[in-house]
């Protein structure tokens, strides 16, 4: 239905333009020459020159394609605003009405200049003219970000309020340019209704980039796990439509997609929801978690400052200050928030960074502590007991796949590399009694056409990451986290505030 309505757009466009040209006393078979119509629009309409360049700029230009055409519009003495927004929303309607309709005439330059706005419209072009430079600037150059989640704490605090720099790994070509100014995926007061069109779909590019994804940067990047959800506000991003799928239905796609009890929303790639995480491991490096403790090629990793995770803690059932909790760890007694349980009269479960367990260390109640690790197999990447039985705190090693690399495929690591595959490469892939179809040819090989990073939270055990949905291709990379300007909990935290991110 949407490429009709595309493919209709388009004809009418042009037939409109026809007409138009037409009028203007200009030879109308060159309203059908793409990019030279609108070059003789510029000459017909005394535009300056430079403007039929400035559209070429992505993104920017169509704004300027737009006013070109209004300009156009304007010399057939139409100045209302109502026709200048059936230009821009319905052309294909509107211009075949003044290219073919008995009462439309072009009046040309001197009508044009006879023309004088009224105050009201100034301020309508001024507010005009401010979202497409917002949007300009949201688009390419920074963005701004709430911190949702406690994943990265206490590197990133909920409600730390980011400037995400896109331009740091190059500004992205958006997917989906048709949307709703100012909104992500769906529209404001509602949770159903997306903020985009799928009428355009554009390939993957970027701008040239400062730099490259690091080890260890803070990163904002579209959730790769969340192209598809569960609309209902317990699931979305938190409890993912892949989880539901084979946790619930063991698989059974048909029977999700029809069960009324589970609205499912498609988004495309640069529309699915906005995570930050840390990149841990990026193309050719090799990631493996021992008992908590993460490995990349073979060496420790860095712990940042802020990170935390889970400790057992014996003491010799003397209780905690409440004073001090609160004070020193930040951990509210009447509300923990899960940062403290207490499993005996002697001992707890604290969620801490390496700052905070070494003043917990230095009380009189203090006997000993040991990291809490987490063996459960079963719920983490790539969902694959048989041949991976993971768990979050013990887990790989694997490889993160780098442009270029081939992989050799086989029934065992199929698993780990079907997605990439399949969903962020966009091939097809049929697997048939362990031999491997890609894109119409058997083949045991891939060559890999994207960089990948593995992106972890500072909080490592409150966190969704790349332990649970694995690998984050480029495509999905938004910005570089680069500074918190504001924080709120219950007031301004002052101290957070212009602080850079680390």
């Amino acid at each position: 239905m949407g490429l009709i309505l595309f493919i209709v757009g388009i004809i009418g466009w042009h037939v409109g333009m026809w007409g138009m040209f037409k009028k203007a006393g200009i030879e109308p078979w060159k309203a059908l020459v793409p990019f030279y119509n609108t070059w003789i629009i510029v000459e017909k309409c005394q535009i300056r020159r430079y403007w039929f360049w400035l559209q070429l700029i992505p993104i920017a230009g169509q704004f300027i394609s737009i006013w070109i055409t209004i300009i156009f519009v304007m010399h057939f003495k139409r100045f209302n605003l109502i026709h200048h927004t059936a230009a821009v929303l319905v052309p294909f309607i509107y211009f075949p009405y003044l290219g073919f309709s008995a009462n439309e005439k072009w009046y040309g330059k001197e009508a044009f200049n006879q023309y004088k706005k009224p105050g009201s419209r100034e301020w309508v072009d001024a507010g005009v003219f401010a979202i497409v430079a917002a949007t300009i600037i949201r688009t390419f150059v920074f963005e701004a970000y709430v911190i949702p989640t406690e994943s990265m704490e206490k590197t990133l605090l909920v409600n730390d309020f980011l400037f995400v720099n896109k331009m740091s790994y190059g500004a992205r070509i958006p997917q989906t340019p048709l949307s709703f100014p100012f909104v992500h995926n769906t529209l404001p007061f509602s949770q159903t209704t997306p903020s985009y069109l799928k009428w355009i779909q554009l390939p993957y590019k970027r701008l040239p980039a400062f730099t490259e994804v690091k080890r260890n940067d803070v990163v904002v990047f579209n959730f790769p796990a969340g192209d598809t959800i569960i609309n209902l506000p317990d699931y979305g991003s938190k409890v993912t439509y892949y989880d539901v799928l084979r946790y619930t239905f063991k698989g059974n796609r048909q029977e999700l997609f029809a069960s009324p009890e589970y609205p499912i929303i498609v988004h495309p790639m640069d529309k699915t929801d906005n995570y930050i995480k840390r990149c841990v491991g990026v193309g050719g490096d090799v990631l493996q978690i021992r008992n908590g403790q993460l490995y990349v090629n073979g060496n420790p990793a860095m712990v940042p400052g802020g990170s935390q995770t889970e400790y057992i803690v014996v003491t010799n059932k003397q209780p905690f200050d409440p004073d001090f909790l609160k004070e020193e760890l930040g951990i509210d007694i009447e509300d923990t928030k899960g940062q403290l349980d207490m499993l005996s009269d002697s001992s707890y479960k604290f969620n801490l960074t390496p700052e905070e367990l070494a003043k917990l260390k230095k009380l009189p109640n203090y006997v000993s502590s040991t990291p809490y690790v987490e063996n459960y197999a079963g719920m983490t990447f790539p969902n694959d007991e048989a041949n991976y039985p993971w768990s979050i705190d013990n887990f790989g090693p694997v490889r993160v796949p780098a442009k270029g690399d081939t992989l050799k495929l086989n029934v065992q690591n199929i698993s780990i590399y079907r997605r990439l595959i399949a969903t962020y490469e966009h091939n097809t892939l049929e697997e048939k009694d362990g031999r491997f179809i890609i894109n119409g040819k058997a083949t045991n090989s891939y060559i890999v056409k994207y960089n990948y990073y593995w992106m972890m939270g500072d909080n490592r055990h409150r966190s969704q990451d790349s332990r649970f949905w694995g690998f984050v291709p480029e495509t999905h990379i938004v910005g570089k986290a680069s500074l918190i300007w504001f924080s709120w909990d219950k007031g301004p935290r002052w101290k957070r505030i212009m602080r850079s991110i680390k």
